[in-house]
Parts: structure tokens; C-alpha cells; sequence
């Protein structure tokens, strides 16, 4: 299942991506989809488990999860 992580910072989405890679999930790096909103304008596209949850984010660098669905995109998580 594609995942999709925006963020409040360039930073955090280049360290978003690594930790995935690290883990043994394909990520990318790629401008924010249009119909969800970002600080920063970059995203990571990710591939992860189908039952893929967010773990809480120290840094506070996560903006919002998303999973891509056949109709759109569904919210996992949403940061403050």
C-alpha cells in the first residue's frame, strides 16, 4: 500500500525518507499532491505495510499521513 508524508520542513521529509529506506521500504522524495496541503512542499511517497500506522514524531517534523486510496487520499495522522 502507497503512503504519502508531508512535513513542516525539507529536513524532516529527508529524514522521513531515510528512516524508511533504513527499514526496507521503497521511499521517494517528490513535490506535495495539490489536494493536500504542506509547509514545505515536499513529500515522501513511500511503499508500506497495508496496516502502516505513524509512530509519534519527536521531532514534530510530520505534518499529516496519508493512504492513497482508489477514491483519493484517506488521513492516518494528523500533526498539530
Amino acid at each position: 500500500m502507497y503512503y504519502i508524508a508531508t512535513f513542516f520542513s525539507h529536513y524532516g521529509a529527508i529524514r522521513f525518507k531515510r528512516q524508511c529506506q533504513r527499514e526496507g521500504m521503497s521511499a521517494q522524495l517528490m513535490p506535495v499532491p495539490r489536494s493536500l496541503s504542506s509547509s514545505c512542499g515536499t513529500c515522501v511517497r513511500f511503499l508500506g505495510p497495508e496496516k502502516y500506522a505513524a509512530e509519534p514524531d519527536p521531532n514534530g517534523e510530520l505534518e499529516q499521513l496519508v493512504r492513497e486510496t482508489e477514491e483519493g487520499y484517506e488521513v492516518i495522522f494528523h500533526g498539530e
